[in-house]
């Protein structure tokens, strides 16, 4: 019992920090729990892709699909209070240009957005609202699944940068404390497995999609792997900005392989 207490002590850390969603005063904090939550990342993109999907749902029922797609996406973004955008934006505006890794590290801690984030994101919001709404057309069924997996799965991603890279900045001051702590391997294991649970429930639901799973596998581990090599060559690590942007960047990914598949089908 203590141990499954700890582990829900755990989830409704990493619930916290990344939602709006309040958690119970016995919950408590220690600051060594801040870097064993990672495992619940993808636990949490689950509940933020299910009530997405839910919204979705809901929407499909008196609007069109493209009203019933901007209702979800704003659903999601209200209930994480737009985390991962905003260091989607604050990324494309520090690493956009030729600047130094001093110059891109204070930029991206400006609160303002230039250019480059501001275009960065109306193309990722762009890009996922026409990715999510042309498999919604394609079956209303594998938009909301796709969108509740892709929403889980994608947050692996900053767990496996958390492992795999040092932290960039000065982590003393980081804006997302947080997550300047290293992520063990058991931690990324751990992580993976909601995903791996969500995909085999799909494949249940829709038997027909592995080839769309693995396709869109594959878009997120390479996304994945491009943001790692791109932070390491360009900042020698990671900073909250960055692993939300990586969130944003293998959501997409994960959205275009699988209508990449589904709709050569």
């Amino acid at each position: 019992m203590p141990v499954l207490l700890h582990e829900l002590r755990l989830f409704f850390i990493a619930l916290q920090f990344f939602t709006r969603c309040p958690v119970p005063a016995w919950v408590g904090f220690e600051p060594s729990w801040l870097q064993a939550c990672g495992r619940y990342f993808p636990a949490v993109g689950l509940l933020v892709g299910a009530w997405s999907a839910a919204v979705l749902g809901a929407a499909l029922w008196l609007w069109p699909p493209m009203v019933a797609v901007g209702l979800s996406m704003a659903a999601s973004i209200w209930l994480t209070g737009g985390f991962h955008e905003d260091g989607w934006a604050d990324s494309c505006d520090g690493l956009g240009g030729a600047v130094s890794r001093e110059k891109a590290l204070a930029i991206m801690k400006d609160s303002r957005i230039g250019s480059y984030g501001a275009l960065g994101l109306i193309l990722m919001l762009g890009l996922k609202a026409a990715s999510l709404l042309a498999l919604v057309e394609h079956s209303p069924m594998l938009g909301l699944l796709a969108l509740i997996w892709a929403h889980s799965a994608s947050r692996l991603a900053p767990v496996w940068l958390m492992h795999a890279l040092p932290y960039a900045g000065d982590a003393e001051h980081a804006k997302a404390k947080p997550l300047a702590t290293e992520a063990s391997l058991g931690t990324v294991f751990a992580g993976l497995l909601w995903p791996l649970a969500l995909a085999g429930g799909m494949l249940i639901l829709l038997p027909g999609l592995l080839p769309a799973l693995g396709a869109a596998s594959l878009a997120g581990l390479g996304l994945t792997w491009w943001m790692q090599s791109m932070l390491k060559r360009r900042l020698g690590g990671y900073t909250g900005d960055n692993l939300g942007a990586t969130q944003q960047l293998v959501e997409l990914g994960l959205l275009l392989g699988l209508l990449a598949v589904a709709h050569a089908a």
